[in-house]
């Protein structure tokens, strides 16, 4: 027993490492071109960062196609890949349902009630994606938080040094004189470990369903074809 749980944790490292190391290598360009002021195209320093070409969240969609093609071929593919599908799609509904009630929620529209909210439904977005893949949830699980740590790290940092990059820019609603650890806490550590982590899972989910069911349709096609062939 335990040394199948070894096994499963090394072939889970194993997964994960190239694509934890390229999103680390991606973070480290975006700050480096972000501190020197590089096009803003590319390396966007505003709240958030959003739009910008260098990034590790286009990363998450991607590695959740490629953790699928390799679940696959190791014979851990999902039972249902419409099962699988089905939980994806749940999870991106309850993204955007989320977001719908809270623009009708006038409570939500302080600093913190807004966090708080916004937290819950990613993480839960993320949760509910777990009966239709355990194996591909897990992985990307583990590869967010890889990718999402080294990230926490650099934004300690740049709230601590001042520097002029996404990583410490503050949405203009930021309480004014808010210290630096709790700065830190709302604005890096919390929603890199939940809303990027939720975010990562429903993606990867998306796109990783969606090659298990090409996958299992193609499979389907070439054992008609076969049959057809033996005729």
């Amino acid at each position: 027993m335990e040394h199948s749980d070894s096994s499963r944790r090394q072939s889970l490292g194993q997964f994960i490492l190239a694509p934890a190391l390229i999103s680390l290598a991606v973070t480290i360009l975006r700050l480096a071109g972000e501190l020197a002021h590089w096009s803003q195209k590319y390396f966007n320093t505003e709240v958030g960062g959003g739009g910008s070409i260098v990034g590790i969240t286009w990363l998450a969609p991607i590695f959740g196609a490629y953790f699928a093609v390799k679940l696959v071929r190791t014979g851990a593919g999902p039972r249902s890949a419409w099962k699988a599908m089905g939980f994806a799609v749940l999870g991106a509904a309850v993204l955007l349902g989320g977001g719908f009630l809270g623009q009708a929620l006038p409570s939500l529209s302080g600093f913190y009630g807004r966090l708080l909210y916004i937290w819950a439904v990613f993480a839960l977005a993320g949760i509910v994606t777990l009966p239709g893949w355990p194996a591909l949830f897990k992985t990307l699980l583990a590869y967010a938080y890889s990718a999402r740590i080294p990230v926490v790290i650099v934004m300690f940092v740049a709230f601590q040094k001042g520097w002029v990059t996404h990583y410490s820019a503050a949405p203009p609603d930021t309480p004014p004189g808010i210290a630096l650890w709790p700065k830190f806490l709302w604005l890096g550590f919390f929603p890199q470990l939940i809303f990027w982590v939720g975010f990562t899972l429903v993606s990867g989910m998306l796109l990783g369903s969606t090659v298990a069911v090409l996958a299992r349709l193609y499979q389907r096609s070439a054992d008609r074809n076969l049959q057809g062939d033996r005729r």
